[in-house]
C-alpha cells in the first residue's frame, strides 16, 4: 500500500506540468491545471473581451518559450483543454468564483463564437474590469513577447458607459475625461463597419498632447553620426562591412541609454527594472528607430555601402534558414513601414509601448509597468484617431508591428555573425528597389 502511494504521489509530480504550455504548474486553475501565466492570460482575455488574431495557420506551438508568440493560439488551447470561464469571479478579483467548478468540454461552434467576440456581443451592460494578475510573465501589456499585438475590442466594448470609461481613463491616462470623450472610439472594434462610418472631427486630448510631447522630447532625432560615405570604386569587405554594423549598432545603442534617463516616467521605476527591460529589448528599440526615424540613413547612405560589397560564393551557399527567414520578415517590415509612414509621435509611442514589457523575467514591479503600458497604449490611439481620422485601421497596423520587429530580434540572434553582412545586402539591396519602384 505504502508503494502504491508514493507511485501515486511521483505520478501527481509527473502530471503538474500546465496543459497550456508544459511550463512548472502551481495548481488547479480555471478547471485544470496550468501555470501562472497561462491563467493570467486566460483571465484577462475572458475579463476584458479579448479578440487575437493569428497571423499563421492557427496551429502555433505552445511552450514555455513560445507561448507569447501567439496569444490567438494560446486562449484556443485554453479554452480546448477544458478552461472554465464561468470560474472567473465575475468581479474580476483573484480567486475563482467557485473552487468546485472543474474543466468544461465545449463545442467548436462556441469556442470559435468566443474567439470571434460575438460571444460577448449580448454583454453590453457588463462593467469594464481592467484587472493586473500576480502573474509576471503573461502578457498584459500593448505588445508582449508575442506575434500579437494586444487585442482589438469586441463590438460589445461600444456599450460600455461613459463612467466606466473614464474610470479607465482616470485610472491609465490621470485626467477627467471631457464631454467629447463620449463619441470616441478608443474601445471600439476596428471592423469593416467602422470604416464606413463617417469620421468625426474631434481634439486631441490636453493629457495625451502633453504625454505625447514629453516622448518626442526624449528622443534624439539628429541624423546619426556613424560615417556611411564610401568613395567611388571602393570594394568593401566584408569584415569592413561588419565593423560598420557594428559602429551603427554601438551608436543606437547609445541612443537608447540617453533615451531612457530622458522618458517621463523615469522616476517611477528602478535601476534594476530599467536594466532588465533594456538589456531584453535593445535590439527590438534598435530595429524599429532603423525602420522608422533614421530610415533614410539606412536605406540610403548604408544601402550605398552594403552595394560595394560582393559576397563570396561561399559565403552564398553558407546562408543559413534562420537569415533567410529574417530578411524576408525584414523586408516585408520595411514595405509596412513604408507604407504607414509612421510619425515622430507614432514612433515615441510605439517604442515605449514595445520597451514596457511586463512579461519579462527578474522585473521587481511588473504591476506599474503593466499601467504604464497602458497608458501609453490609449495616448497612442487617441493622436492616430484625432491625426488621421481616415484611417481607422492605422493604430491596430502600427500595434501589429510591434510583435514582428520583436519576432524578427528575436531570430536575428540565431544568424550567424559572418552572415550579417550579406543579410544587410540583401534586405537594404531588396527595400531600396522596391521604395525607388513606388
Amino acid at each position: 500500500m505504502k508503494r502504491d502511494s508514493t507511485c501515486g504521489e511521483d505520478d501527481r509530480v509527473e502530471q503538474r506540468t500546465c496543459l497550456i504550455c508544459g511550463d512548472r504548474a502551481t495548481g488547479l486553475h480555471y478547471g485544470i491545471i496550468s501555470c501562472e501565466g497561462c491563467k493570467g492570460f486566460f483571465k484577462r482575455s475572458i475579463c476584458n473581451k479579448r479578440v487575437y488574431r493569428c497571423s499563421r495557420d492557427k496551429n502555433c506551438v505552445m511552450s514555455r518559450k513560445q507561448r507569447n508568440r501567439c496569444q490567438y493560439c494560446r486562449l484556443l488551447k485554453c479554452l480546448q483543454m477544458g478552461m472554465n470561464r464561468k470560474a472567473i469571479r465575475e468581479d474580476g478579483m483573484p480567486g475563482g468564483r467557485n473552487k468546485s467548478i472543474g474543466p468544461v468540454q465545449i463545442s467548436e461552434e462556441e469556442i470559435e463564437r468566443i474567439m470571434s467576440g460575438q460571444e460577448f456581443e449580448g454583454e453590453a451592460n457588463m462593467s469594464w474590469s481592467n484587472n493586473g494578475d500576480s502573474d509576471h510573465s503573461s502578457p498584459g501589456n500593448g505588445v508582449s513577447e508575442s506575434n500579437q499585438p494586444s487585442p482589438v475590442s469586441t463590438p460589445s466594448s461600444r456599450s460600455v458607459e461613459l463612467n466606466g470609461f473614464a474610470a479607465l481613463r482616470d485610472q491609465y491616462i490621470g485626467t477627467p475625461v471631457s464631454m467629447h470623450y463620449q463619441y470616441l472610439p478608443h474601445l471600439f472594434s476596428y471592423s469593416a463597419h467602422s470604416a464606413l462610418m463617417p469620421p468625426q472631427a474631434r481634439s486631441l486630448d490636453p493629457q495625451s498632447h502633453s504625454l505625447i510631447n514629453q516622448l518626442v522630447s526624449a528622443e534624439d532625432l539628429q541624423p546619426l553620426g556613424t560615417p556611411m560615405l564610401i568613395e567611388d570604386g571602393y570594394k568593401v569587405t566584408q569584415a569592413e562591412l561588419f565593423a560598420l554594423l557594428c559602429r551603427l549598432a554601438d551608436e543606437l545603442l547609445f541612443r537608447q541609454i540617453a533615451w531612457i534617463k530622458k522618458l517621463p516616467f523615469f522616476c517611477e521605476l528602478s535601476i534594476k527594472d530599467y536594466t532588465c527591460l533594456l538589456s531584453s529589448t535593445w535590439q527590438e528599440l534598435i530595429l524599429l528607430s532603423s525602420l522608422t526615424v533614421y530610415s533614410k540613413q539606412i536605406f540610403g547612405d548604408l544601402a550605398d555601402v552594403t552595394s560595394k560589397y560582393s559576397p563570396s560564393d561561399d559565403e552564398l551557399h553558407r546562408f543559413s534558414e534562420e537569415g533567410m527567414e529574417v530578411m524576408e520578415r525584414l523586408i516585408y517590415l520595411f514595405r509596412k513601414f513604408n507604407q504607414l509612414k509612421v510619425s515622430n509621435e507614432e514612433y515615441a509611442c510605439m517604442k515605449a509601448i514595445n520597451f514596457l514589457n511586463q512579461d519579462i523575467r527578474g522585473l521587481t514591479n511588473a504591476s506599474q509597468l503593466e499601467q504604464l503600458n497602458k497608458r501609453y497604449w490609449y495616448v497612442c490611439q487617441d493622436f492616430t484617431e484625432y491625426k488621421y481620422p481616415h484611417q481607422p485601421n492605422r493604430f491596430p497596423d502600427l500595434m501589429m508591428c510591434l510583435p514582428e520587429i520583436r519576432y524578427i530580434a528575436g531570430k536575428m540572434v540565431n544568424v550567424p555573425l559572418e552572415q550579417l553582412p550579406l543579410l544587410f545586402k540583401a534586405v537594404l539591396h531588396s527595400c531600396k528597389t522596391n521604395a525607388s519602384k513606388e
